[in-house]
C-alpha cells in the first residue's frame, strides 16, 4: 500500500467513526488524534494517551490541545496538537503552519506551568485537570514532548526544542508519511539509527562474530557514558523495546545504586554494573584510526535489557550536571538480527528480553508473542468465521502482522478492498486490547484503569504457567466469547466516547466491569457472537449505566483525578455498589430460564 492508497485508508477509518450511528458527535480530528496517539502509544513512543480537546484565546494568545499521555510516575508529559485537512490527496503542509500550532500548545502548556490557565477554566472542561496536574506538579516533570499530529506531509520532522521555566521541551512531527513508514515496514524502531562515529567520534571497538549458523550475528563492545545519555535523549522511552519499557524511579535499590557510583565512582561503573543488551536489524563495521574493527552505526537498535541503567545516566546527569559521564563505560551485548519472518523476529526478541532479564524482577518479558495461548488464539482467528461465513475477526499476535497480512494479501487494490472488507480494522485485536476486554468485563475495571502494559502484565501473571498440566488452551467455544466481550466493549466505547468530554477510557471500563457484575451469568455471549452486535435495548442500558458511573466517579474521587482515582480498588467499589437504572425494555441478550 503506497502513501496515496494509506492516506485513503486512514480517512476512511476516521470517517467510519463520525458516521457510525452510536457515535453522532464524533469529530474527525479528534478520531484522527486518537488513531495517531493510539499508534504511538502501541509502539512505545508515548504512554496512555487521552484525548482532550482544548481551544481558546487567553487575551491575545491562543491555547491549542488536541491530546497528552502523562508517565506512570508522573516525570514525562507529552502534548499533542492536531492539523487535520480530510484531503485524500497528499498534499504538503508549511513548516510556518506546524510552528504555529506547535507555538499554541506551547502557550498552554506556559499558561499551566504559570498557573494562569486553571482559575480561568470551567471546572467541568476535560483540560481543567491536566491545566492543574501541569501547575502543581510542573517542578517534578523531567520531561515534556510537544507531538504535532497532521494527515498532511511535513517537511520538517522536527524542530529546535523550547525552554519553558528552565526545561527543554522538545518538539515533533507526525505526518501521514511518518506515519505511513511505521504502518508499511512494520518496525517503527527503523528509525532509530545510531550513528557512533557523529556522536563517539569514531566507531565503538567490538569483538564481533558472525551468525553463520545462526539467526543473528553477535558483537561486545563498551558504550562511553555520555553516548548512551544522547541517544536516550534523543529517543527516551521509544530506545526501550516494548516488553521492557517500565523504567523504576530513583527510589530504587538498583537506580539509587546506579546513580551513586556514577556521581562517587565513574570509572568503576563497568566493574559494578551488569551491562546492558541491545538488539539491532543492521549493524555497519568501519575501522577507527588505530585500525582496530569497530561499530560505525545501529539501525532499529533498541534495549532489551538495561533500561534502567540507560535511562538513570540520562537523569541523573540532568538532576546532577557536574557528573561527567565521559568516565563511564557500559558493557554491552549487541544482537544484530538476521531473521526474515516477522513473527519469529518478535518471538526471538522476546526470549533474548525474557533471558536477559531473568536477573531482575522485570516481568513485562512474560509477555512474549509466542506462548501457547496466543498462538492458539490466533489459529481459531484464521478459522474460525463469523456467523455470514465470510467475515472474519483479526488477532494480531506479533506487532504489525495485521498490516504484514495486507500488505502480503492485498497486493492489488481489489485484493486490498477484498481483505479491508472482510477483516476490516475495526475487527483486529491487539494482545493489550484483548487484556482490556477480558479483565474489563471480568471485573478488574481498576487494574484496566493502569495502562494497557500493566494491565496486560497482570492478565499474564494471572494464567497459569506453561508448566501447569492444568492450563488449557482457549477452544472455539472460548474464542467466541471473547469476541463477544470485544464487541461489548467496543459499543461501549462508540457510546460513551460522544457523551462525555473527559476520561471516556475509565467510564467504558467501568460500565463493562458493571455489565459483568450485573448480568454476566445472565447475559448470552453466544448471541452476541451470532449477531455480532449488541441490541439498542442493552445499548441504551449502556448510556443510562455510563451517566451514572460518571456521577459516582466524579462524587467519590474527592477532588483527585478521575484517571488516578479509577486505578483504585475502592474506587471500583465506590462504582459496584451505586444503584442502577433498569433497561427501558426488553434485552435480547438476557438468557430466558
Amino acid at each position: 500500500m503506497n502513501l496515496d492508497e494509506f492516506l485513503i485508508t486512514t480517512h476512511g477509518q476516521v470517517r467510519s467513526e463520525t458516521l457510525d450511528p452510536t457515535n453522532p458527535h464524533a469529530y474527525e480530528e479528534s478520531i484522527f488524534s486518537e488513531i495517531v496517539m493510539q499508534h504511538m502509544s502501541d509502539i512505545g513512543m508515548t504512554f496512555e494517551p487521552r484525548v482532550c480537546h482544548y481551544a481558546a484565546k487567553v487575551g491575545n494568545a491562543t491555547l491549542r490541545l488536541s491530546g497528552y499521555a502523562v508517565s506512570d510516575d508522573g516525570d514525562q508529559l507529552d502534548l499533542f496538537v492536531s492539523l487535520y485537512s480530510g484531503s485524500d490527496v497528499v498534499s504538503p503542509v508549511p513548516d510556518s503552519e506546524t510552528k504555529m500550532a506547535a507555538e499554541q500548545c506551547l502557550r498552554f502548556l506556559t499558561k499551566c506551568a504559570e498557573g494562569r490557565l486553571a482559575s480561568t477554566m470551567d471546572e467541568t472542561n476535560d483540560a481543567y485537570v491536566l491545566a492543574l496536574t501541569i501547575q502543581e506538579t510542573f517542578p517534578q516533570i523531567d520531561e515534556i514532548r510537544v507531538f504535532v499530529l497532521t494527515d498532511r506531509v511535513a517537511k520538517a520532522k522536527n524542530f529546535k526544542p523550547r525552554e519553558i521555566s528552565g526545561k527543554t521541551i522538545k518538539l515533533e512531527i507526525m505526518d501521514i508519511e511518518r506515519l505511513h513508514r511505521h504502518w508499511s515496514e512494520g518496525k517503527p524502531r527503523d528509525e532509530l539509527v545510531v550513528n557512533f562515529e557523529e556522536i563517539a567520534k569514531s566507531p565503538l571497538p567490538c569483538i564481533y562474530v558472525p551468525g553463520d549458523a545462526t539467526d543473528y550475528d553477535y558483537a561486545l563492545t563498551a558504550v562511553p557514558g555520555d553516548v548512551l545519555r544522547l541517544i536516550y535523549e534523543k529517543y527516551g522511552a521509544r530506545l526501550l523495546e516494548a516488553n521492557v519499557r517500565s523504567f523504576l524511579s530513583s527510589t530504587g535499590k538498583v537506580n539509587k545504586g546506579i546513580r551513586d557510583t556514577l556521581r562517587a565512582d565513574p570509572e568503576k561503573f563497568m566493574a559494578y554494573n551488569n551491562g546492558i543488551v541491545l538488539v539491532a536489524d543492521e549493524a555497519h563495521l568501519a575501522r577507527g584510526a588505530d585500525g582496530t574493527l569497530g561499530i560505525s552505526w545501529l539501525k532499529g537498535m533498541q534495549v532489551v535489557n538495561g533500561g534502567q541503567t540507560t535511562a538513570s545516566l540520562y537523569f541523573t546527569k540532568k538532576k546532577y550536571p557536574e557528573v561527567d559521564l565521559g568516565r563511564v563505560r557500559v558493557p554491552t551485548k549487541i544482537i544484530v538480527l538476521q531473521v526474515p519472518d516477522a513473527i519469529a523476529e518478535e518471538a526471538l526478541i522476546s526470549d533474548i528480553s525474557r533471558y536477559a532479564n531473568s536477573q531482575n524482577a522485570v516481568k513485562q518479558s512474560d509477555l512474549s508473542a509466542n506462548k501457547p495461548f496466543h498462538v492458539e488464539l490466533e489459529k481459531l482467528a484464521l478459522s474460525v468465521y463469523c456467523p455470514d461465513g465470510v467475515s472474519r475477526w483479526f488477532y494480531e499476535r506479533a506487532a504489525g502482522s495485521y498490516n504484514t497480512m495486507l500488505a502480503r494479501e492485498g497486493n492489488t487494490p481489489a485484493k486490498l478492498r477484498q481483505i479491508k472488507t472482510t477483516i476490516p480494522t475495526s475487527r483486529k485485536i491487539t494482545k493489550t486490547d484483548l487484556a482490556k476486554y477480558i479483565c474489563a468485563y471480568d471485573e478488574k475495571p481498576d487494574q484496566v484503569s493502569l495502562g494497557a502494559q500493566k494491565n496486560f502484565v497482570k492478565f499474564m501473571e494471572a494464567m497459569k504457567p506453561e508448566s501447569d498440566e492444568t492450563a488449557r488452551l482457549p477452544t472455539v467455544a472460548d474464542y467466541k466469547k471473547v469476541i463477544a466481550k470485544a464487541i461489548i466493549y467496543k459499543t461501549a466505547q462508540k457510546i460513551v466516547r460522544p457523551s462525555f468530554p473527559a476520561f471516556q477510557a475509565n467510564i467504558t471500563t467501568y460500565v463493562v466491569a458493571l455489565l459483568g457484575n450485573k448480568l454476566g451469568n445472565k447475559l448470552d455471549l453466544e448471541t452476541i457472537w451470532a449477531k455480532q452486535e449488541v441490541s439498542s435495548t442493552l445499548q441504551q442500558m449502556i448510556l443510562a449505566w455510563a451517566h451514572k458511573v460518571n456521577e459516582v466517579l466524579h462524587s467519590s474521587a474527592e477532588g483527585r483525578m478521575i484517571s488516578e482515582w479509577a486505578k483504585k480498588p475502592e474506587c471500583w467499589e465506590k462504582v459496584r455498589l451505586g444503584r442502577y437504572p433498569d433497561a427501558g425494555g426488553e434485552i435480547p441478550e438476557i438468557k430466558v430460564c
